[in-house]
């Protein structure tokens, strides 16, 4: 006959009195398990074969089995010498449904059970279930959701299984309808209200969800408040209370705050205590707070934090400096002490890095100018912070100094980067709008297999340019910082087909450039090229190219009517001049630039450049300034003499904590020299489009070309002679052309001047950079609302040139819109929408624009 000890499903054992006494367990046998194997239970249960155990072992062994969770109920029992463990497994769990949730997701919400133990397959635990849902409850109302409700139900299955169900009714969101500030008299309750983030329903609430209560948020508008108040002298300012209450339907939040403002303080004494270590003058000068100011708690802490940067440049990086201000009530004055301890100087014991998966320690620690074994510095912790970060390798640099364990003089400095795309790599297959079908592959790289070493390689080839290019530069050629580089390249280029004037080029050449640091900031620069250009004309291209008209076999440049009447003559078929031909004697008889000088060039030019920048980031900058400034000449002796000026320069300036104001300006002067009286015109500047006035098509801003003046017989090979071209560059009708050996060319004229750009540009812009609603991680992005403004202008226009002007800022093209710039793993994608506001009368709108490959 079995003699059973029962211990209850709550782990309770029969009373002592009614257990038998101790025995010896021969055996022990399991009863009752489905997926729970006998191993498991062996191993949590504390007896053994062997083992002399009492009613006390029993209860140990049963609340053992209850903690490994497995088991809803357990029996123990002994049959002879045999303990026998008889147990009810949980059940398992087979399915979890989720109904009603919108405004977390359903894969939040199961990973959320997962991490907590209840997952499908798991054992189920209906207080592990109960505690989400009440936890579950407790996020909707922090969302403001306060009418939200949630209901579990649970469903039991064959075979010792349950399906979970999870009803979830989210309820309205609470908005706030009143915030009451109660005790203000100094300030009014409109002026208190910009400096809360919780806020009263407005137009804009959808979007931004500032009326949304939350206890976080009101607890940081409160700091604000109270900060609001000392940083203007009143120091006994005080919150009494705050109450916020719920209306009845729980759809409306009124937040009501007691405030307590006492009077003003001033300052009547500025002391320093400690010990300094630097030069008292130097931390008077440092001071922000002023005998017979008003009392400014913003001014004390941020003179402490000063202070304790110029300690920390000194190596003593664990100063601490702590303004105490000691009022007089009666006076109404402050007197504020700041104690210095700066504590013992500390020494860089090492430096180290994470998160560069792709680039080399190297390439950071070239940037160090906190060095290793030296005293620490702030600064140049600091320092090289920003070096890191204007690399544009990295979305995000941030430092952390800890103190080396056991030591009271010695720190660690930890550097931590997060890496984003550098540069370029693949190929090309696409259709631009202004260079039609687009072919190549190429590889630009800023940050070579991770060296720091820029390297591009280029195969291109679409309707405007087929070229073939390799470029190299290393920033640390030497170990100061010179940098070395070069590049060579093969160039043709169809003008037409980027919407400029009708000519073609064939450059090849290459050169090498240095580099050279002044300062941390600042570096100059040098570029010895050579160049061998060739330049190829069509029968359509501008007069300031080449004279015209030129399509006649034989005819000198400088022709008259009376010499076109000959030649008209002497045809074969009986041909008359047409009585609209222009009245003067003479057609076009100015020479162009290639019956000047030529249509081919061997050139060796110089250009030397000063750069200066102070960006907080190489890529998507949002503080500091950066200005270049370059020229570039052809040495005397080149075929063509020339100099060209550029000067580009943006300026960073914060407006608030989430917007900043950009202006950017660019511009450019060239002419030539020597036996050039002229900037060549494939040197001249051209505006319009991306980088420069955007709602403009690129490069079509400013003078356009003389169109030529082609005679041709007219489609029916009637007897009349017509100009396809007047002087004025208006085009009557379609027309054939007429090619050096006499023969007609079947290709219609193109009835609008191409542009043909100008020696002096001049553009600026002014940007509001703000973040993109909804988008976590703005690293990576930047949009802003612009203006932008510039044109191209040139000191020798041309009589029959049109949009051509000397300077004359009252012809500057205005436009403004709205930018956006990605930087993803193919490079910038760039868009931008924008409008002009003025433009002259042959300027040539687009609206929308993008690109790959360059940021605006």
């Amino acid at each position: 006959m079995k003699d059973f000890l029962k211990a209850a499903s709550l782990g309770l054992i029969l009373p002592l009195s009614a257990i038998a006494q101790s025995f010896v367990v021969n055996d022990i046998r399991v009863e009752g398990l489905q997926r729970v194997s006998a191993g498991t239970v062996f191993s949590a249960l504390p007896v053994r074969v062997g083992d002399e155990i009492e009613a006390l072992d029993i209860q140990g062994a049963t609340r053992a089995l209850f903690r490994t969770g497995y088991f809803e109920d357990i029996q123990i029992g002994r049959e002879n010498g045999v303990l026998v463990v008889t147990l009810r497994e949980r059940p398992a769990i087979s399915k979890i449904e989720i109904t009603g949730n919108k405004a977390i997701s359903t894969e939040d919400l199961l990973k959320g059970m997962q991490e907590n133990g209840l997952a499908e397959g798991q054992i189920f635990k209906r207080a592990t279930l109960e505690g989400l849902a009440q936890e579950l409850q407790r996020q909707y109302v922090a969302q403001g959701r306060y009418g939200a409700s949630v209901q579990t139900e649970v469903k039991e299955l064959p075979r010792n299984q349950v399906e979970l169900k999870i009803i979830v009714d989210e309820g309205s969101v609470a908005a706030i309808k009143h915030i009451n500030v109660v005790g203000n008299r100094a300030f009014s309750d409109e002026e208190l209200a910009e400096f809360f983030e919780l806020q009263t329903t407005g137009w804009l609430s959808w979007l931004r969800s500032d009326d949304k209560y939350s206890r976080e948020k009101l607890t940081g508008d409160l700091e604000r408040l109270e900060s609001y108040y000392l940083d203007r002298g009143y120091l006994d300012f005080q919150i009494d209370s705050t109450q916020v209450s719920l209306s009845p339907d729980k759809r409306s939040v009124f937040i009501t705050v007691n405030v307590i403002e006492g009077d003003v303080y001033t300052v009547s004494e500025v002391d320093l205590a400690g010990d300094p270590i630097v030069p008292e003058e130097e931390i008077q000068r440092l001071l922000l707070v002023r005998e017979g100011q008003t009392f400014s708690q913003v001014l004390m802490t941020t003179t402490s934090d000063y202070i304790t940067k110029r300690l920390g440049n000194e190596g003593y990086t664990f100063a601490e400096v702590n303004g105490i201000p000691e009022p007089n009530r009666e006076e109404k004055t402050v007197k504020v002490t700041f104690f210095i301890n700066p504590g013992k100087r500390a020494y860089v014991r090492r430096i180290n890095f994470r998160g560069n998966t792709r680039t080399s320690d190297e390439v950071l620690r070239r940037e160090m100018r906190q060095m290793e074994s030296a005293s620490a510095s702030s600064a140049r912790i600091e320092q090289s912070k920003v070096r890191l970060e204007r690399l544009g390798f990295f979305k995000e640099v941030e430092v952390e100094t800890s103190e080396v364990p056991g030591t009271s003089d010695q720190i660690d400095v930890e550097y931590t980067v997060e890496e984003q795309p550098s540069g370029s790599i693949g190929g090309t297959l696409g259709y631009a709008e202004t260079s039609g079908l687009v072919l190549g592959a190429n590889i630009q790289e800023n940050n070579w297999m991770g060296t720091g070493k820029s390297v591009g390689i280029g195969l291109n080839y679409s309707e405007y340019q087929t070229a073939v290019n390799f470029s190299y530069v290393d920033p640390y050629f030497t170990p100061d910082g010179v940098s070395r580089g070069f590049n060579v390249f093969y160039r043709e280029i169809t003008a037409s087909q980027g919407g400029l004037s009708d000519f073609n080029t064939t450059t090849y050449g290459g050169g090498v450039n240095f580099g050279y640091p002044l300062s941390e900031v600042s570096r100059v620069g040098l570029n010895i090229g050579f160049s061998h250009l060739e330049l190829f004309t069509n029968s359509t291209s501008g007069q300031e190219i080449q004279s015209s008209p030129s399509s006649i076999a034989g005819v000198d440049r400088t022709i008259t009517r009376d010499e076109i009447q000959d030649i008209l003559d002497a045809a074969e078929e009986d041909i008359t001049l047409d009585l609209a031909m222009p009245e003067s004697d003479t057609l076009f008889s100015s020479d162009g630039f290639i019956d000047r000088y030529g249509d081919a060039f061997d050139n060796l030019s110089l250009t030397a450049s000063y750069a200066r920048s102070t960006l907080n980031r190489g890529i998507l900058a949002t503080r500091g300034a950066s200005q270049n400034f370059s020229v570039e000449f052809t040495v005397p002796g080149s075929d063509l003499e020339y100099y060209k000026f550029i000067y580009t320069g943006q300026y960073f300036r914060p407006l608030t904590r989430s917007l900043t104001l950009r202006l950017r300006t660019r511009l450019g002067y060239g002419d030539g020299y020597g036996g050039l009286d002229e900037l060549p015109f494939f040197k001249n500047f051209y505006a319009g489009g991306f980088g420069s006035v955007r709602g403009f098509e690129r490069n079509s801003l400013g003078p356009r070309e003389t169109p030529a003046a082609t005679f041709a017989l007219d489609s029916a090979r009637n007897p009349s002679v017509f100009p396809c071209a007047t002087a004025g560059g208006e085009i009557t009708e379609e027309c054939y052309l007429v090619d050096n050996n006499g023969q007609l060319v079947t290709t219609p004229l193109d009835s609008s001047p191409d542009p043909f750009g100008g020696n002096i540009l001049i553009e600026g812009s002014a940007e509001v950079i703000f973040p993109l609603p909804f988008i976590k991680d703005q690293r990576s992005l930047q949009s802003a609302f612009f203006i932008d403004a510039g044109n191209v202008f040139d000191t020798s226009c041309g009589d029959t040139q049109i949009n051509c002007y000397d300077v004359d800022f009252g012809k500057m093209n205005v436009s403004a819109g709205l930018g956006l710039t990605w930087i993803t793993g193919f490079g910038p994608l760039t868009f931008s929408l924008a409008k002009p506001l003025k433009k002259n009368e042959d300027d040539d709108e687009e609206v929308f624009q993008f690109t790959l490959g360059n940021s605006f």
